[in-house]
């Protein structure tokens, strides 16, 4: 995209093609105009066409532009706060309610993508989150008893178990949830818009937002060539977001996160290296990442920015973590390499805002985009139906607000992350 091989990578290389799209010319009317084709776009338009309502999709740039195109892969449930703390974040209420929609969160990819029948090569083996040392292995230990007790089906694996999984004995432990998974990110987004377009949405890519006004009891919505009015507005634009509601976006820190890709490997390689396909992540707080595609390429990546000096610090640092991983794996090629953002929140929780009447929004996934993505679509779309009220939704009602010292937190991110791979000799 944008003639930028960084941009999207592999995803964008085994991508099958997304539906054919142009940019608004003229004006249009609908029940909903919903503002970003991501995960919560494309699954709010879904869900509402399904149910009878029309529903407009304006994209900026292009279907999955932004993180829903980029990232690695990982359907993984729940957020990242241990889990008892979440209600002394979001309140008793909506915490537990977050926790128990979260938590199934992806099996509603699942269900998705087997009625729909989308090629985005969906494993559902499984994650592994991955224990460093003996304090990983704590942090493990206590998110396993806080989930289980909430009747969560994860496992807490040996070192052993670890090992013959991962097909590396560099972890102490790992916690495995059987909800979660793996997908082609930007296959998915490409899949919903398909299956959106088919219940009868209209999308549009190339077409940003430029300005909104309130048209009687509804809104008018304007980008360059046209306009669509329509009684509620949904934004979906999350950590991208330019424009009227460039707020969403300044209230988050970008946290730039990288993936190196393999070429193929080898068939005795596929049976050592993950043979079950789970996908995995690391407890250090500097993370890292690595899950197999269904061709057998093996991608691996962590925080940090592919630019500037920080390309070939992450570049030898991904050659080496796999060496120490894996030494069978020899010196094997990288095929492809792209880095995106994660938009993170001051508490590292999600948003629900309301900008004005019939206006309204979730966002901040702090790197678990997939799973919330979709099920806050469905939530956004059974809401606009009447189904959910604002008192039933998942998170409270909170007005944007900016973190102190944005901007120095992300140049500390993308610099700190270059100084801990240049000379870390740990995986």
């Amino acid at each position: 995209m944008l003639n930028n091989p960084r941009s999207h990578g592999l995803w964008e290389k085994t991508a099958p093609a997304g539906p054919v799209t142009s940019a608004l010319a003229g004006d249009l009317t609908t029940d909903v105009v919903i503002v970003g084709g991501g995960y919560t776009g494309l699954s709010a338009a879904l869900h509402l066409a399904e149910a009878g309502q029309s529903a407009v999709v304006l994209e900026a740039v292009e279907i999955g532009f932004g993180g829903a195109g980029r990232n690695v892969g990982l359907i993984n449930g729940g957020m990242w706060v241990m889990p008892d703390d979440i209600p002394g974040v979001l309140g008793p209420v909506h915490g537990e309610r977050a926790l128990n929609l979260l938590g199934g969160a992806p099996l509603l990819v699942r269900e998705i993508v087997e009625r729909h029948e989308i090629a985005c090569e969906i494993e559902k083996n499984g994650t592994l989150h991955l224990a460093v040392g003996a304090d990983g292995l704590k942090e493990l230990q206590e998110r396993h008893r806080q989930w289980t007790a909430r009747g969560a089906p994860v496992q807490l694996l040996s070192a052993e178990e670890t090992a013959r999984r991962v097909g590396s004995a560099a972890y102490t432990g790992s916690l495995f949830d059987p909800r979660a998974g793996t997908i082609q990110p930007l296959a998915y987004a490409r899949g919903l818009a398909h299956a959106a377009i088919r219940a009868g949405t209209k999308i549009f890519t190339g077409s940003a937002v430029i300005a909104t006004e309130r048209q009687g009891d509804g809104w008018k919505v304007s980008t360059a060539r046209g306009s669509v009015s329509a009684k509620w507005i949904v934004v979906a634009t999350d950590a991208y977001s330019t424009g009227p509601w460039e707020h969403v976006r300044t209230e988050q820190v970008h946290l730039p996160y990288f993936n190196f890709a393999t070429v193929p490997l080898g068939d005795n390689l596929r049976k050592s290296i993950l043979p079950g396909r789970e996908g995995c992540w690391d407890t250090k707080e500097i993370l890292s990442s690595f899950r197999m595609d269904r061709a057998g390429r093996l991608v691996i990546g962590s925080i940090g920015a592919l630019r500037n000096t920080g390309l070939a610090v992450h570049r030898s640092w991904a050659r080496r973590s796999l060496k120490k991983l894996f030494p069978h794996l020899g010196d094997i090629a990288f095929e492809s390499e792209w880095y995106g953002k994660i938009g993170m929140t001051d508490d590292a929780v999600p948003r629900f805002h309301k900008f004005a009447e019939n206006v309204i929004g979730f966002s901040g996934y702090n790197g678990r985009g997939i799973a919330p993505g979709t099920v806050f679509g469905k939530t956004i779309a059974h809401h606009i139906l009447g189904d959910i009220s604002e008192a039933e939704l998942p998170l409270p009602l909170t007005a944007p607000k900016d973190p102190s010292f944005r901007a120095a937190k992300e140049f500390y991110y993308e610099a700190g992350a270059q100084i801990a791979h240049l000379t870390s000799d740990r995986f």
